[in-house]
């Protein structure tokens, strides 16, 4: 007698963030057979991103470029060509290639939007890029001196402990494929990246923050290595946690993923020279935050200390397999 097997549906995951460490698991997410969607910020207001931003009155493009490229199908020399930042004097001294793309593809269809859609056909993206909102904001951070910073370059830069981070203006709609996202997840991943001025950004979109807070999909957390100067300075793992849910307003999170690995020496004082050191995991804290702490040695060293993708894209995919399983 035949026995029929029910086959478990392709996951879909949303991972929300920004910056580098989101691409890097990016790329080894792509390689799982998940339906991926990545709402990334529109905080950013420096550099080249900073610049289009102001000037072509655009959502900035950095964050958005950075996932476009992580999850497209191309040959590796076209994503380096997205990547491609011009040098010298001249009026495109600091752009790069792929943000100049999406601000020329925005002038043509007339919307961020729609141009970050045709660029993610155009270079075969697995999966689907949104920004969290149609529009920029600005970011704010109070500090625990009372003091106001404005702007997501400049916080970092300020010194002092951050006290909360707050959305100008303070009710920006999300994009309605965002909020429906969320809300077919199977998953939902947040991090690795700056904590206040990449990760915290999507959650202050009031919406978005509703949509998580209500969703019944597992709820991850992927802590940076090291701490950021000026952002998590002295953190701890649950000191992320705690920031996160004091922004929120309820304990969010059912994993967490933390490094556990050893960071040679010469490393460690690299980095300590730019006031960074490696986030301290402090098991019982995490615990009474989160379900259950899954910790690897999960990095990796070249020029930077990263994510080692594949290690990080293998747990994800086993944690979400699992929790599908017991929910059904």
């Amino acid at each position: 007698m035949k026995v029929a097997v029910e086959q478990m549906k392709r996951p879909h995951i949303v991972v929300m963030g920004g910056g580098t460490g989101l691409s890097v698991m990016l790329r080894g997410l792509k390689n799982k057979p998940l339906d991926i969607t990545a709402i990334v910020t529109v905080a950013d207001d420096g550099g080249s991103s900073g610049i289009l931003r102001d000037e072509l009155q655009m959502p900035p493009p950095g964050d958005i470029r950075n996932v476009l490229t992580a999850l497209a199908d191309v040959e590796p020399l076209m994503s380096e060509l997205l990547n491609y930042r011009f040098s010298g004097s001249n009026g495109l001294a600091g752009h790069s290639l792929g943000n100049l793309i999406l601000a020329g593809m925005t002038d043509i269809t007339g919307d961020f939007v729609t141009a970050v859609r045709e660029i993610s056909r155009v270079f075969a993206v697995r999966g689907q890029v949104l920004p969290a909102a149609g529009e920029a904001v600005v970011l704010h951070a109070e500090m625990e001196d009372g003091t106001i910073v404005t702007g997501e370059s400049q916080i970092p830069e300020h010194g002092g402990r951050i006290k909360r981070v707050f959305l100008e203006p303070d009710h920006v709609e999300p994009l309605p494929e965002a909020v429906a996202a969320i809300e077919q997840a199977d998953a939902i991943i947040m991090g690795p990246g700056s904590l206040y001025t990449s990760i915290l950004p999507n959650l202050l979109v009031p919406k978005l923050a509703e949509a998580v807070v209500a969703s019944q999909a597992a709820k991850i957390f992927i802590c940076n290595v090291m701490t950021q100067p000026g952002e998590t300075d002295g953190y701890t793992v649950s000191d992320h946690l705690k920031a996160i849910d004091a922004h929120i307003g309820t304990r969010l999170f059912d994993y967490v993923i933390v490094n556990n690995g050893d960071i040679p020496e010469p490393v460690q004082e690299m980095y300590a020279e730019k006031g960074a050191k490696p986030v301290q995991m402090d098991l019982e804290e995490i615990l009474k935050l989160s379900n259950e702490c899954i910790a690897d040695r999960l990095v990796l060293y070249r020029t930077y200390l990263r994510h080692d993708a594949n290690k990080l894209s293998h747990h994800i995919y086993t944690l979400v397999q699992n929790w599908m399983i017991r929910k059904r």
